[in-house]
């Protein structure tokens, strides 16, 4: 007889595993696959000392291991196998896996993270989590007293920059066009800011180095120019893609693709609940994705205590997402 799962989780980030751990801790023996590049985006960090817990920092992928042990320990069924295709009109829902497993379950957990924009050069992913980074408040701290830049003109450029002048002595911000798209209040607090400069027209073609990151070449639109901008560090500001195109049709999204939830991590389908960077596009941090894992967890056994006792016609009844927010 096909099994019936309690709950599955999609994604093996810091949102998934915690919702595995407290998934596990409350008996329901979760699910979780965790595709086949598993760990998030920590992955590709190096060094991480803003988690707490670990005074003298710890390896990106060392933690995601560390998280994956405990999660397992207590019972935690990790699958490194990517989903494919869910279903979620009809209950239980149904998860489809990339070998052509089909999974029938209670209740699913959406973790599937975002994937921040990249340039596309060889020599970017050369030095990726070695000078060139994708998050000012993770990485800013190696760069005390350091020459970096930032590339983008949107708000979050622009907060990245500022935060960044807390750290580095100067701090670079390359644009392709003459003006930002940022917010108003944001450019003026940018432009105000001492440490500041702005480069127009202009988009990076390399990054330069032997082992650390030297300089990046930029080329400017207008003029095709090439110069060479001595620099330590890059960090890129030109957006996120939450990594939510299974749910395109099916969960309710915002303009920008992330996931829809209520105060309790609720999605707009009852009994799927959705943590970390798939649907936090403010934060983005490994702490907080954690704090919404966790979240996530306890309210899906809530609602899987409810399903036992009313069933699920009624809860998707008085499914309160989205009229009450």
């Amino acid at each position: 007889m096909e099994r019936l799962e309690k709950v599955v989780i999609i994604g093996s980030g810091p949102a998934g595993l915690t919702a595995a751990l407290y998934g596990a801790r409350a008996r329901l023996e979760p699910l979780v696959f965790a595709g086949t590049s598993p760990g998030g985006q920590l992955m590709t960090t190096t060094d991480v000392e803003n988690y707490p817990g670990f005074p003298e920092g710890i390896l990106g992928p060392d933690l995601m291991m560390k998280m994956r042990e405990q999660a397992e320990r207590f019972g935690a069924r990790i699958v490194d196998d990517d989903v494919v295709a869910v279903h979620l009109q009809n209950h239980p829902f149904t998860v489809r896996t990339g070998r052509g497993e089909e999974v029938r379950t209670l209740s699913l957990i959406v973790a599937t993270g975002a994937s921040p924009r990249r340039l596309g050069l060889e020599s970017e992913s050369k030095f990726f989590g070695r000078g060139v980074s994708t998050c000012a408040t993770c990485d800013g701290w190696f760069f005390r007293e350091k020459v970096v830049c930032v590339i983008g003109g949107g708000d979050s450029a622009m907060e990245e920059s500022l935060y960044l002048t807390h750290h580095a002595r100067k701090v670079y911000v390359i644009h392709r066009r003459d003006q930002l798209r940022a917010s108003k209040i944001m450019q003026e607090r940018a432009f105000a800011n001492p440490k500041i400069e702005f480069i127009w027209n202009s988009v990076v073609t390399e990054v330069l180095g032997d082992g650390a990151v030297s300089g990046v070449r930029l080329r400017n639109v207008k003029s095709g120019d090439e110069t060479v901008l001595p620099v330590d560090g890059v960090f890129l500001a030109i957006g996120h893609e939450p990594n939510t195109g299974l749910f395109k049709g099916q969960l309710e999204l915002d303009e920008r693709g992330y996931v829809k939830v209520d105060p309790f991590q609720r999605t707009s389908v009852a009994g799927v609940f959705a943590a970390g960077d798939c649907h936090d596009h403010t934060f983005r941090q490994a702490v907080t994705a954690a704090g919404f894992g966790c979240a996530a967890a306890i309210m899906c056994e809530r609602w899987l205590g409810d399903l036992a006792y009313h069933g699920y016609e009624a809860l998707a009844a008085s499914h309160p997402f989205p009229k009450d927010k």
